[in-house]
């Protein structure tokens, strides 16, 4: 595999390494058998997932379609080599019309925005997840979800694993767990072969938790640290992840955490953006012990430790934030604990 480089500089090295597939994923691609269908292309990670299901097809040399399906425009994939379908996956109708897979990976979420407009992320994350549920009964499928259906916990309980009972706080989680309840049901009841990957929190350079941490620290805002610690994974990693977990798919549905190995201190980090920028980190709060921590054990046990660590990642961010590269905009809302986005 070629090495990462040191530093990333233009948004085309970036898409090139954050779509790069490890060696594992392209063994397992020849395994695979059946056409693959990412639903929810469009968004922050669709793109990325698709994208390096297609080049990890090519590299097995292989022939499986690989077909992104979202309301958004996705001419970006469709010039790579990806096939692509438009669709409003709140019509059911529409959704029933969609080709008849094998392998389906499901993106669909609404997050941002969501205090004060419950009644959208409820149908985006609900009202979609049954449509693809209801239609999709034969396929394997592997469904996005979220770390923040489980209770928010103490550092030293080492972070919630898959046996944790979940416990959501506010709508939007509720409404996080309603999607994963839409596949468990036809899990259950129509033999659907499932698995819940329960992610938290997918970095890259252009949006994540060390973006947020980062940008705050060069543009002399405080860094909150009521919520001092916190997961992270390289989202070409979590891709990669994500991509082979679909092996884990059966009926009543898996779950599947999906993290870094490292829980890291918010104060420490925004501390070295401060080295790294040569301006000191603003800091503000008393660290309470608690956040959204996961344990991503079984899943690096299974797929292996990321390939990116954190310093690395720590290094590409701070270069990208310090030279004025591009973002998505989009904060994560890390501190947060109450349930409100």
């Amino acid at each position: 595999m070629t090495p990462y480089p040191k530093t990333i500089d233009t948004v085309e090295q970036l898409d090139e390494v954050l779509t790069r597939p490890q060696p594992s994923l392209i063994a397992f691609m020849k395994t695979l058998t059946g056409d693959i269908m990412v639903i929810g292309a469009g968004g922050k990670v669709g793109p990325t997932l698709a994208l390096m299901a297609k080049r990890a097809v090519d590299a097995a040399g292989v022939k499986k379609r690989v077909i992104a399906v979202d309301k958004a425009d996705l001419s970006a994939l469709k010039a790579q080599g990806v096939e692509t379908i438009n669709c409003d996956l709140l019509d059911l109708e529409a959704v029933k019309r969609l080709p008849q897979v094998e392998n389906i990976y499901y993106l669909v979420g609404r997050k941002f925005g969501s205090d004060g407009q419950e009644h959208l992320t409820w149908a985006i994350n609900v009202m979609v997840a049954h449509n693809v549920a209801q239609t999709f009964t034969k396929s394997r499928i592997a469904a996005f979800s979220t770390g923040c259906v489980y209770p928010v916990v103490d550092l030293t309980t080492g972070g919630s694993t898959e046996e944790m009972r979940v416990d959501p706080v506010g709508e939007y989680t509720m409404s996080c767990l309603g999607r994963e309840r839409m596949f468990d049901f036809y899990a259950q009841t129509a033999g659907e072969r499932v698995v819940q990957c329960r992610l938290n929190y997918a970095i890259e350079l252009r949006y994540g938790v060390l973006v947020d941490i980062a940008t705050k620290v060069l543009e002399g805002q405080p860094v909150d640290v009521t919520t001092g610690y916190a997961n992270g994974i390289w989202q070409g990693d979590a891709c990669n992840q994500i991509l082979q977990a679909l092996s884990l798919a059966a009926s009543p549905a898996a779950i599947l955490n999906v993290t870094g190995p490292e829980t890291f201190s918010v104060r420490e980090v925004a501390h070295a953006f401060g080295r790294m920028f040569g301006k000191p980190a603003i800091i503000e709060g008393t660290e309470n012990g608690r956040g959204y921590l996961n344990n991503a054990r079984k899943a690096n046990g299974l797929f292996g430790n990321p390939s990116v660590p954190l310093g690395l990642l720590m290094e590409w961010v701070g270069h990208w934030i310090r030279k004025g590269g591009s973002t998505l905009g989009k904060p994560t809302h890390f501190e947060t604990q109450n349930g409100k986005y």
